[in-house]
């Protein structure tokens, strides 16, 4: 019997859509502790206090992204949410205070928390069923391509030009195109299930994954501290100032490759060993980071950490989606990322409060215990626990 077809027009357009989404948003993510602290002077844990806001907003809009996307027409919620996440770039460059700035970031997480679910939930409806876990696997490539790369590029382009304006212009433009491109996708009509209660949790959070959500807010907590610290240290502790970008280049390279040789296993639906060979690999790097071995450890820790991550975070997007019903993809989609967001804005303000009043030691070795906690919780737990709830 042949194969459905995976790679079509519309699958391709929400990936692109995807990329542009996350491109421009982590353009500014490793640069914006410096902006804060040489154009507003901040102290670290008021870096920390301000850019977790947006995390903050995030939080509250997920639960309400899931419920519309499962209850109205997706493709509308999609356009709506992107066209907002676009204009909200412009606030950057307008923000003349600190105060201006923490408001347009902490707003900004609205668009961007319920644009991320609308669009990977348009994703699932695009992919055939029978390539479903492979899609998704695929799927998290556009995102995690743009989150490693995409500092990359903003460390590159700073360095180059010192023009932070130039940043701000630069992620507006590509936020728009990315709103272009999701304007385009079309997608398989869907009955809305019109008989499910009222009031319901299930309508915000997917009850049926509370465990699975509790053990990813461990990793998203360490990615939070490691993303958005990591430049500020390299060139503080190591003189590392143009390397910060080869770091995120390693990262990106782990996340790739991990992705593509992981798509036969998550297709075969072996997601629970590809999410446990995925969090000992990222243990080894958050390890090999915070032991502060120079160069050597800074760079390993960036491999190691992406082909964990690239491994762990598509094994649970799927095992997320295997325990929901077909009418809870949104919900599925917002209660992942919503445990992840928790967790990154616990990273950032606890990475900032550990920076500012320890040291960057007692940051990255908070970040190697919370992923060992995590691994833990997996292997002796959540594994089990995945597969008593998974439907068939």
């Amino acid at each position: 019997m042949a194969k459905e077809r995976l790679w079509n027009r519309n699958y391709l357009k929400v990936m692109t859509s995807n990329f542009l989404l996350f491109f421009a948003f982590y353009l500014l993510t490793p640069l914006l502790p410096i902006y804060l602290d040489e154009q507003f002077h901040a102290e670290k844990d008021m870096i920390g206090l301000v850019l977790s806001g947006y995390v903050v907003a995030t939080l509250l809009i997920r639960p309400f992204s899931g419920f519309m996307v499962d209850s109205f027409n997706r493709k509308t919620v999609l356009v709506i949410c992107f066209l907002f996440f676009f204009v909200c770039f412009a606030g950057y460059i307008g923000a003349g205070t600190l105060l201006m700035f923490a408001i347009v970031r902490t707003l900004h997480g609205i668009p961007f928390g319920a644009t991320t679910v609308a669009n990977s939930t348009v994703a699932i409806d695009v992919l055939p069923s029978s390539r479903r876990n492979e899609g998704i696997g695929y799927y998290g490539l556009s995102n995690n391509l743009a989150m490693a790369s995409a500092p990359s590029a903003g460390i590159w382009i700073y360095h180059s030009t010192s023009n932070f304006g130039l940043l701000f212009w630069l992620s507006l433009g590509l936020a728009f195109a990315g709103f272009i491109c999701a304007s385009t996708v079309k997608i398989p009509q869907r009955e809305i299930v019109e008989n499910k209660p009222k009031l319901s949790l299930d309508h915000f959070f997917l009850g049926r994954a509370w465990l699975m959500a509790l053990n990813i807010l461990f990793f998203g907590l360490c990615w939070g501290i490691m993303s958005n610290y990591v430049a500020i240290y390299g060139q503080e502790r190591l003189g590392i100032t143009d390397g910060t970008g080869i770091f995120f280049m390693l990262l990106s390279a782990g996340l790739m490759v991990s992705r593509i040789f992981g798509t036969k296993a998550l297709r075969d639906g072996k997601l629970t060993e590809n999410c446990a060979r995925g969090v000992l690999i990222s243990l080894a790097g958050y390890t090999m980071f915070a032991l502060g071995i120079g160069p050597v450890g800074y760079y390993g820790a960036a491999l190691l950490i992406g082909l964990g991550n690239g491994q762990m975070y598509p094994a649970f997007l799927s095992m997320f989606i295997n325990v929901a019903r077909h009418d809870q993809r949104g919900t599925a989609n917002s209660s992942i990322l919503i445990s992840w967001d928790l967790g990154m804005g616990i990273g950032i303000l606890l990475g900032g409060f550990l920076v500012q009043y320890m040291s960057y030691d007692a940051a990255f070795w908070a970040t190697a215990i919370m992923q060992g906690t995590g691994a833990v919780l997996f292997l002796t737990l959540t594994r089990n626990f995945f597969l008593r709830r998974r439907l068939q």
